[in-house]
């Protein structure tokens, strides 16, 4: 199993941890691939928290949304609703934001089903998120829980494929490359 942590500002500040806090455990567990999410904050603070987060991890580090802060970090991952914030057909939103953070950096994106994961094979990424695999706390607008369909699914993706959404350590799977752990579960 390789590990994605994705650490959520939200629930951190929810739980009164402090991100270097959620950093030291990602570490601890061997967390390949952090992910800084932050839907409240402005790019200034967002920035910071990258900047604090470079500093004390030297992993893969993605940023949730901001693209525009890819030099501060190594790739970007993006929802399906803020791909069509840069653009409404999410062909045209991955090309541009691949041309903003260039090939050398890694773009992910969520995915829910069949259709999004077939429309990602046609996209120039590195991975897909699919999920979710089960229900979860951190996220309320989740409709879908793919349970056991969710490793069939991944199968179809020509990407690496990270398994979101109430995802354990212990969770098995055959087609996914990384178990994507919120901040709710790595705690």
């Amino acid at each position: 199993m390789q590990l994605y942590a994705l650490c959520d500002q939200d629930l951190l500040d929810k739980k009164g941890l402090l991100l270097e806090e959620f950093i030291s455990i990602a570490k601890e567990k061997n967390a390949e691939i952090i992910q800084y999410r932050n839907k409240n904050a402005d790019i200034a603070f967002i920035k910071q928290q990258l900047i604090k987060i470079r500093k004390i991890y030297d992993g893969f580090l993605i940023v949730n949304d901001a693209y525009e802060l890819i030099e501060f970090c190594d790739g970007v991952h993006m929802g399906q609703e803020d791909l069509r914030k840069v653009d409404k057909d999410i062909f045209v939103a991955a090309k541009i934001i691949r041309e903003v953070i260039k090939k050398d950096k890694i773009l992910g994106i969520s995915t829910h089903n069949e259709k999004e994961i077939l429309e990602a094979n046609e996209m120039d990424l590195n991975y897909i998120g699919l999920g979710a695999y089960r229900s979860t706390d951190t996220k309320s607008d989740v409709t879908t829980v793919l349970g056991e369909k969710l490793d069939h699914l991944a199968s179809l993706s020509k990407h690496c494929v990270g398994a979101i959404g109430g995802v354990k350590e212990s969770d098995e799977f055959s087609h996914v490359t990384y178990h994507v752990i919120g901040s709710g579960l790595l705690l």
